[in-house]
């Protein structure tokens, strides 16, 4: 797990990752912005890894994401696409999907209402 701490504040960003039938699961939590995007970034796409990745981001504990965030993910989708894998998102919080449906990364990605769901198919 990753962790990142703002001074005399909690952890504002952790990252956990797991496999699920050969499904990278990276679930975040906190908030995704400028400060936080490097290991979120790592994780979704991790140096070295193999082509296809097939890739769910569950963001069903992030309570923030600014543009930073949405850059990261339309790189990681375009990435994965072109090796012949994919990204979906997953478990979005309603703060966060308003500013997915405002830029219209949904669009672009599919977007899951849970894991579950993202892993199917």
């Amino acid at each position: 797990m990753t962790s990142i701490q703002g001074m005399g504040r909690p952890a504002r960003l952790s990252i956990e990752e797991r496999t699920a039938d050969g499904v990278r699961v990276v679930t975040v939590s906190g908030e995704i912005d400028h400060d936080t995007m490097g290991p979120v970034q790592e994780a979704l796409l991790p140096p070295g890894a193999e082509a296809p990745q097939r890739v769910v981001a569950d963001l069903s504990a992030v309570t923030f994401m600014d543009s930073s965030g949405i850059n990261l993910f339309l790189a990681a989708h375009q990435q994965v696409s072109e090796d012949g894998g994919w990204l979906r998102v997953a478990g979005v919080q309603s703060a966060v999907q308003r500013v997915i449906d405002l830029v219209g990364l949904n669009l672009v990605i599919d977007c899951r209402p849970t894991v579950e769901q993202a892993l199917a198919d």
